[in-house]
Parts: C-alpha cells; sequence; structure tokens
C-alpha cells in the first residue's frame, strides 16, 4: 500500500547512507539456471496488493525462471526508492509520480521495470450521507489529507476541473488519520484515502461512505504501483529482472484466477507483529485490485503515453519544472 512522499532536497545524500532496509524476507530457493537473487522491497507491510508476490514464491514461479527472490520490508516510507536507487535493493515497489519526481527534481538514476496497479488508488472519499457529490461541493469545506503535497495537486485539479474555486476550499494536515478524521467530522472529505484499503476499513466497521476516482476530474490515469531499480542494477542485472517479471506475471495470472487461496496465501505471510490483516478488507482490496493490474499487453507492461501525461500533469501543478527523458524514466522488459 502507498502513502505518498515527496523527495527531498537532501534524497542524494540519503541515498549514499541508506542502509537500513527492513528485514524480514520471504525468499524462493534457486536451482541450476540460477541467474542470481533479487531482492524486492515493499512500498508497505504485505497486504492484498503484494499477493502476486507471495503466490509466485509459494508456487515456485521464481524457482522455475531461475532466480532467488527475497522480499524485504520498508524500515521508512522512502526506502523502497532510496534503496532502489543506491542498488542496494534489486526492485523498490514506490509510485509512478515520484519516480519522475526523483529523475526531473533531484536527477536521480531510477527507472521503472513495470506497472504493477495500472490506476489510481488514491480517490476523494466522503460520507453517503454528504452534501458532496461532486468536487465543486468542496467549495467551502475542510478537506482532509496526510500532509503531502501531491495530495493537494489532486484536489486543486479535480475542483477546477469541475468548475469550482480551489480558494473556498480548506485543505487539513490530518495526518495518516483519514478514516478517523471523516468519522468524527473534523474534515467534510478526505484525499489521500484508498479505494482498496481505507474504503474497505470503514465498510467494515459499518460506515457508509462514497468517493470519487480523481482520473474523472483532470487527473491522468497514472501508474499507482510500479516496481523501480536503479540505472546500475538495470545495466548489470537485466536478465535477472526480466526473470522477476515472467515470474510475478504467472503469480498475477494464479491471483486472478484463484483469488481466494491467493489471499490464504497472503494471510500466511502477512506481519502479525507490526500489521495484522483483516480477511474481509483483504478480499475486498483483491477484489477491487485484480483489474487494476490487468493489462492487454501483458502483467507489468509500460505505456509512454502514461509517463508523458502524468510528467506534463505534475509540471502543470508546479511540483516539477521540467519533463524528464521518457527513454530514462521506464522500460519494458
Amino acid at each position: 500500500m502507498k502513502k505518498y512522499f515527496i523527495i527531498s532536497i537532501g534524497l542524494l545524500v540519503a541515498i549514499i547512507l541508506a542502509g537500513c532496509e527492513g528485514d524480514n524476507g520471504t525468499s524462493g530457493a534457486s536451482n541450476e539456471k540460477d541467474l542470481g537473487n533479487v531482492d524486492v522491497m515493499l512500498d508497505w507491510y504485505p497486504n492484498a496488493v503484494h499477493s502476486f508476490l507471495y503466490v509466485a514464491l509459494e508456487k515456485g514461479y521464481f524457482e522455475e525462471e531461475g532466480i532467488k527472490v527475497t522480499i524485504k520490508f520498508p524500515a521508512n516510507p522512502t526506502d523502497p526508492l532510496n534503496l532502489a536507487a543506491a542498488s542496494k535493493v534489486t526492485l523498490g515497489l514506490y509510485y509512478q509520480p515520484d519516480v519522475i519526481m526523483a529523475r526531473a527534481n533531484e536527477g536521480i538514476p531510477v527507472k521503472s521495470t513495470g506497472a504493477i496497479v495500472r490506476s489510481p488508488l488514491n480517490h476523494l472519499v466522503f460520507k453517503e450521507n454528504s452534501p458532496i457529490k461532486t468536487p465543486k461541493d468542496l467549495e467551502g469545506k475542510k478537506v482532509g489529507y496526510p500532509g503531502i503535497p501531491i495530495n493537494e495537486a489532486i484536489v486543486r485539479t479535480m475542483v477546477e476541473h469541475d468548475g469550482g474555486n480551489i480558494d473556498d476550499v480548506e485543505m487539513k494536515d490530518v495526518g495518516f488519520e483519514l478514516g478517523t478524521a471523516l468519522i468524527a467530522d473534523k474534515v467534510d472529505a478526505v484525499a489521500g484515502a484508498y479505494v482498496n484499503h481505507e474504503v474497505p476499513v470503514l465498510e467494515s466497521k459499518g460506515y457508509d461512505v462514497e468517493y470519487t476516482n480523481p482520473t474523472d476530474y483532470g487527473v491522468p490515469s497514472y501508474y499507482e504501483l510500479v516496481a523501480v531499480t536503479s540505472d546500475k542494477t538495470w545495466n548489470e542485472q537485466q536478465d535477472e529482472i526480466e526473470a522477476f517479471w515472467r515470474g510475478a506475471a504467472k503469480g498475477y495470472e494464479y491471483m486472478k484466477e484463484n483469488p481466494e487461496d491467493a489471499l490464504q496465501i497472503l494471510l500466511d505471510n502477512q506481519d502479525e507483529a507490526n500489521f495484522p490483516l483483516d480477511k474481509e478488507v483483504e478480499a475486498k482490496s483483491m477484489e477491487i485490485l485484480i483489474p487494476k493490474m490487468e493489462s492487454d499487453e501483458g502483467f507489468g507492461s509500460q505505456e509512454e503515453q502514461s509517463w508523458q501525461e502524468t510528467a506534463e500533469w505534475l509540471k502543470e501543478v508546479g511540483i516539477i519544472e521540467e519533463i524528464p527523458d521518457m527513454d530514462d524514466i521506464f522500460v519494458n522488459k
């Protein structure tokens, strides 16, 4: 699961010094046609979006491709990007807009090797009985968000696209207590809430909510989750990364065809000490995720149009000044 974290000016220093990646990993065995090791750092604790990985490990799909995959957890939110950029892990799961920001604003040599979730999970969420029906209705209202600028940009784009005035909308930093702030009426709506997490969590607690997809109101359909690597690692381990995606695709296909079994495999690999999973919530999350992970071109495929449109939007809202070279920012394995 992701929460957006804007890359700081000091990230290059952080990349050099970073070395405390989370462990608690899970590995798949390798065989005689071994290509090498692939370390994958999750964007968050294990949840439904990672089911394809655990399925691929459990079913031996990575082993079939001749690689040993180890799953790691982040000690800090930006570790997947930082440590991938520093070649301390092979792949880090992160967010398409942040990859663009890292290239454009910091010149950090990272690239996406494949798209996992192909459209936004971040939605505008409000109570079912709210007078809010479209983004323009946010005028005169408070919108809670986790203090991350891209959420402000999303709300602004949505409101202005719907003919509203963003100056009449009060943005309130509520941290990551989005659901609590909404239910306690501290805010009228929340941005940065995930349709596959906060929404089913609230519903499981008996709260009725509605939500609006930002792509219906001017925000590009960016990739929510991608797997990034450094330029250096790509040059040195392209074969292993391509093998990873072949195994991952098998894991996704199994997840799609056998969601109940895939869910159980996930639950068997949950981090109960730090992030225990609710089976009902994760089942609903998986139901939402599976079609958002599907691609006619194959699991993980990427389109330049998505990268270009997202970069243009980030420039339009003032988050980046220049659009990076598309040839540097992603590859199709």
